[in-house]
């Protein structure tokens, strides 16, 4: 008698507990994500007890979002090519024993290098958790809410990172925010081979050229940017580092071109929403990164709050995000299409930072909140429909691929981001600095002087960030089409226009879908 289930289910996965791999695949994509900000809330903690330097603390940060985009590609190269399943539980158990070194960190050098070990196990990780995702569940309303599900711990991770931060640092301390990891990643390393399907990878080499000139091109760009905000563009390690960065760029562009299995084959680019989705989120993850780094220290410097209650403060985002997330959005994608959502989530992040940019000393918590809720808003509209669209008619050998490059849109540009509205922020509060140096103080305390400094150089940040909002805005509105929705009346499956700008769904093996 012929299995009827055996024609629907996804070729890495038949009578599997889907919810339970569900369950373990999103675990794990909110320990990698939250990770990204669990230690902002902590910064003021980790540097009085370990003595970091201004720059240095930033590096907490970046290091992290440098390494896991810059390593994204390779390591949704590796699922790809080695099995899924085998490369999510290796990178998820890479990235517990790093946040234990991280816990245990000493000095200064010693974290950022624990931070940067982490982002190559969130690096490999990621991009195989989203891909696993589009192999396991069925096409239609089953991965819809997959994808709904695995969105929001992606959107809502970094303000849920940003509570779970302050609770560890204020209850405990900040290693916490770290040690927490590793019962998680243990967990999720014991149950994955036990509820994952596993999948056969390709057999093709891995492009180690292709994945060491974009690391080291992504790592020398956000280094210039960084030293260009402490000291200056004019600077001799400003420039070379930048002038470095701009030729490994180069050189990637040319080993792919020649490579006979590139780390990145540029036909993936061609499809015009995919290229729409992955610009959208370079976009809006520089302005979001900026508003945690900023509005966290303001909570805790400008206002006085513990951490504890900083992340707390945070709390009404990823609610709204989950919300918006698993409950409207896919009801909105499946009646209108993504692309209403693509444009009313940037909107929603322009209005959020130019309420933002007006904080001042004297704002409150109610002025920061005004700022975060259209943020959270904004981004529960458009994590699903970018989810959805990255991955969309791409042959399951290459669906790591695809999930890299959105992965890499989000870290990469939350890295670049923090760095240019860093590099804004100091400028600004240099220049506020002067001014009151020069009188305008006068009759000012110390501590307001440097809740004035930090304010001027905030607003500067979110300025930048309206900037950044708006070109998701325009990539969106310029790029993406309005298409079909799986889980709609309409078949999802549809044949490709002149154009190739709608592909077709697929659930079987077969040769990579070009545009």
């Amino acid at each position: 008698m012929t299995d009827n289930h055996a024609h629907v289910h996804a070729p890495t996965q038949t009578h599997r507990r889907t919810g339970l791999a569900l369950a373990v695949i999103c675990v794990a994509q909110l320990m990698i994500v939250l990770d990204a900000t669990v230690m902002n809330v902590a910064l003021p903690s980790i540097r009085e007890d370990l003595g970091f330097s201004a720059v240095g603390l930033t590096w907490v940060i970046t290091a992290y979002s440098l390494t896991f985009g810059g390593l994204l590609l390779f390591g949704g190269r590796t699922g790809d090519l080695y099995g899924r399943r085998r490369m999510f539980t290796f990178g998820v158990g890479l990235f517990a024993i790093a946040s234990l070194l991280g816990g245990l960190a000493q000095s200064e050098a010693w974290l950022i290098f624990a931070r940067a070990l982490q982002g190559v196990g969130g690096a490999i990780a990621a991009p195989t958790a989203l891909a696993l995702i589009a192999t396991t569940f069925r096409e239609g309303d089953e991965r819809n809410r997959a994808f709904g599900l695995y969105a929001a711990m992606a959107a809502s991770g970094g303000a849920v990172g940003l509570l779970l931060g302050g609770i560890l640092t204020d209850v405990a301390s900040w290693r916490w925010a770290l040690f927490i990891n590793v019962p998680i990643g243990l967990f999720v390393v014991l149950l994955a081979p036990r509820v994952l399907g596993d999948s056969r990878g390709s057999g093709n080499r891995l492009d180690v050229p292709g994945a060491v000139t974009i690391t080291a091109g992504m790592m020398a760009l956000v280094y210039g940017l960084t030293n260009a905000a402490t000291k200056s563009w004019s600077d001799d390690a400003t420039i070379i580092s930048l002038a470095a960065a701009a030729v490994l760029v180069v050189a990637f562009v040319l080993v792919e071109l020649r490579s006979s299995a590139p780390l990145l084959p540029f036909r993936i680019l061609r499809n015009r929403n995919r290229s729409g989705a992955y610009l959208t989120m370079l976009g809006l993850a520089a302005a979001l990164f900026a508003v945690f780094f900023f509005t966290s220290q303001y909570l805790q410097v400008v206002e006085g709050w513990s951490p504890l209650r900083t992340g707390i403060g945070f709390l009404p985002m990823p609610l709204t995000i989950m919300f918006m997330s698993m409950v409207v959005v896919r009801r909105i994608a499946i009646r209108w299409g993504v692309r209403p959502l693509l444009i009313a989530g940037p909107a929603l992040v322009i209005t959020s930072m130019l309420v933002l940019r007006t904080l001042d000393v004297s704002s409150g918590y109610l002025g920061v909140l005004a700022g975060l809720m259209p943020l959270a808003f904004g981004m529960g509209c458009v994590f699903v429909p970018l989810t959805m669209t990255a991955v969309a008619g791409v042959a399951p050998n290459e669906t790591g691929l695809a999930s890299a490059l959105l992965n890499t849109g989000q870290q990469l540009g939350g890295a670049v981001g923090l760095a240019v509205l860093g590099t804004a922020s100091a400028h600004a509060a240099s220049n506020r600095a002067e001014e009151l140096a020069a009188g305008a103080g006068s009759g000012m305390s110390r501590v307001a002087i440097e809740h004035d400094i930090f304010v001027h150089g905030q607003s500067a940040a979110f300025t930048g960030g309206v900037a950044l909002a708006a070109f998701a805005l325009v990539a969106s509105l310029i790029l993406v089409r309005n298409t079909p929705t799986p889980g709609a009346a309409a078949p999802a499956a549809a044949t490709p226009d002149a154009d190739a700008d709608v592909e077709v769904e697929v659930e079987a093996p077969g040769e990579p879908i070009e545009a």
